[in-house]
């Protein structure tokens, strides 16, 4: 039930006119698979048509970084998925298919795979796909400073043999990525591997445009930065942008799959209280990924009858981080993830404030009144499509404030002074600081709500001003500050359930900077040979891994919002994979 201070706060949001938006999330509901809610179900009539240009929508800026090795946020992802591919890819069912190699073989111990690479195939600016971009992908993201430049993407190329040596610098040569010729390529691993397919699976960049530029100079580049030095093997490319304002990708002619139907794909990025009416207004034909249709929104647009409307479960989740840990000033600045030298955030480090906040959020009422029931309350940050995802293993913190209080006060944490705010276990003034981002409105929305449910049991919240995602995430990486909480939203990986990517220990995007003994063991035996290359060990290793998150609680997940996307009906051939719209592009054309 929602106390009196929740009513007041929902009323005033509404009477203010708050547009709220979706973000990120996976359904729990009995949903499979994909579920259209399209007025009319049958494919359009005609054979497809050339031409045209398609407009979508998103609600923010993305930061500038275009460039599959570094980029980090989703907006960016919505020019590079159209612009770069990988060796491998993945079907609906997420298992691994063809892409720019048409075959591998990988040998019995599971150390090595050679695939062969498609003949033929050209970069955005006439030259020649091979092997040899494939081994210089793998060298940069494996490179010394790659970190320090803030690349994230390290765990594609960890296993591979050698890559500690050639990391360090003790040597040049890289053994773990080999070119047998042009069109094949070689990669080697240390120890037998149960993530083979997903450790091929990343995008790859061109040897021609990179070769004699310092990693650390990559991110600054202008093939990384600037629309039209851009460089794929795509089947559109990164031609114009009026930054902050649109991007455009123009069709690649000479693409190796077949010459796509549209001419051209115009990004706009638009504030979600005006997006609908420019839907409505077919000023834009689609919004897609990140955030797509905002919940409450969802019977308005499908009332439109030229808009059709896809809903699905998402790769992904909102959450309350908790600054477990802060980095050392040194390690922010040589861009070092060194645990042992973390030093950590006294309250929020306390489990029992953990859980106590957990207690004190009613999540569901989150769902039911911000989501419109277009979503649903998860305890484990492992997508729910995967094999791996296990709800009963996990710790449910139910809403519960006289619970919430009752941790609290077992802490050490009481109000002291009779001023409604608890003091610390010492009796110093308690003030706990709860930072988010700008752009996604349903997540900006949420932030007062979960302000006043954690004061309602006694925790005074300092609810700063929002930041643009850019810098916010700027901070949020540089965290020797004093940050205690913070919002944000996950877009999962498809290729492998493995988290250890946003919850290892030295993970970058382990923000909360949680060191759990017990978690890294268990994520390390997840992925040992030879047991884990049994599905049901893997399974039961990551159900134990998720009792522990969900105890130790180094976020608080607070929903999961199913995906709407809305297109249209003008737009035919739109065939999105479980965790993306985009999916072979080239196929999308225009009826008149």
């Amino acid at each position: 039930m929602f106390n009196k201070k929740w009513v007041l706060l929902f009323v005033l949001m509404l009477f203010f006119g708050f547009v709220l938006v979706a973000c990120n999330g996976d359904d729990t509901s009995e949903k499979e698979g994909n579920e259209s809610q399209a007025k009319d179900d049958d494919e359009a009539s005609g054979e497809p048509q050339k031409g045209g240009t398609l407009t979508g929508a998103m609600d923010t800026a993305p930061a500038g970084v275009f460039n599959p090795i570094f980029y980090e946020e989703s907006y960016e992802a919505n020019i590079l998925d159209f612009t770069h591919e990988s060796l491998v890819g993945q079907t609906k069912e997420l298992e691994f298919e063809a892409e720019l190699a048409k075959e591998w073989e990988i040998n019995e111990d599971q150390t090595e795979i050679t695939l062969q690479l498609e003949e033929g195939v050209k970069w955005h600016d006439g030259e020649e796909f091979t092997a040899d971009d494939v081994v210089y992908t793998y060298k940069a993201i494996a490179s010394p400073g790659y970190i320090e430049a803030g690349g994230v993407r390290t765990e594609y190329v960890v296993r591979l043999l050698g890559y500690e040596a050639f990391n360090s610098g003790e040597t040049d040569e890289f053994e773990g990525v080999v070119a047998e010729d042009d069109y094949t390529v070689t990669f080697k691993f240390a120890e037998p591997n149960v993530t083979i397919l997903k450790d091929v699976s990343f995008a790859i960049i061109p040897e021609h445009i990179f070769a004699d530029v310092p990693v650390s100079e990559i991110p600054e580049h202008a093939a990384t930065l600037n629309a039209g030095e851009v460089i794929g093997t795509g089947p559109f490319k990164f031609t114009e942008m009026l930054e902050r304002e649109q991007y455009v990708l123009e069709k690649n002619a000479d693409y190796w799959k077949s010459e796509p139907y549209l001419d051209q794909i115009v990004w706009r990025v638009v504030d979600q209280s005006v997006m609908l009416g420019l839907l409505e207004s077919e000023e834009i034909d689609f919004i897609a990924d990140p955030s797509g249709v905002p919940a409450p929104d969802f019977e308005t647009v499908d009332a439109l009858e030229h808009i059709e409307i896809i809903e699905q479960p998402d790769f992904g989740y909102q959450l309350m981080g908790f600054k477990v840990n802060h980095r050392t000033d040194a390690d922010v600045e040589a861009g070092a993830i060194e645990p042992d030298n973390w030093v950590p955030n006294e309250d929020m480090g306390e489990l029992k404030v953990r859980q106590a906040m957990a207690h004190a959020i009613d999540r569901n009422a989150l769902v039911d009144n911000l989501l419109y029931g277009h979503g649903s309350v998860i305890n484990a940050p492992i997508a729910q499509q995967f094999w791996a995802y296990d709800e009963e293993a996990t710790t449910n913190f139910e809403f519960d404030p006289e619970k919430a209080k009752s941790l609290l006060d077992e802490a050490g944490y009481e109000d002291t002074n009779d001023d409604g705010f608890r003091e610390t276990p010492d009796g110093e003034e308690w003030v706990v600081n709860l930072n988010y981002p700008t752009g996604n409105k349903l997540r900006e929305d949420s932030a007062p709500i979960i302000e006043q449910f954690l004061e309602d049991v006694g925790i005074n919240i300092d609810l700063r001003q929002p930041k643009e995602m850019t810098a916010y995430v700027e901070e949020l990486t540089n965290d020797n500050s004093d940050w205690d909480l913070f919002l944000l939203g996950w877009s999962l990986a498809s290729a492998d359930p493995d988290p250890s990517g946003l919850w290892g220990a030295d993970a970058a995007y382990n923000y909360q900077r949680w060191n759990n003994e017990q978690s890294e063991t268990l994520l390390e035996e997840a992925m040992q040979a030879p047991e884990a290359f049994e599905q049901d060990y893997r399974a039961k290793k990551y159900s134990e891994w998720q009792a522990v998150f969900s105890e130790d609680l180094p976020a608080i997940l607070l929903y999961a919002q199913n995906k709407i996307y809305a297109f249209n009906e003008r737009l035919n051939g739109v065939n999105p994979m479980p965790y993306s719209f985009i999916n072979e592009p080239e196929n999308w054309w225009l009826a008149e």
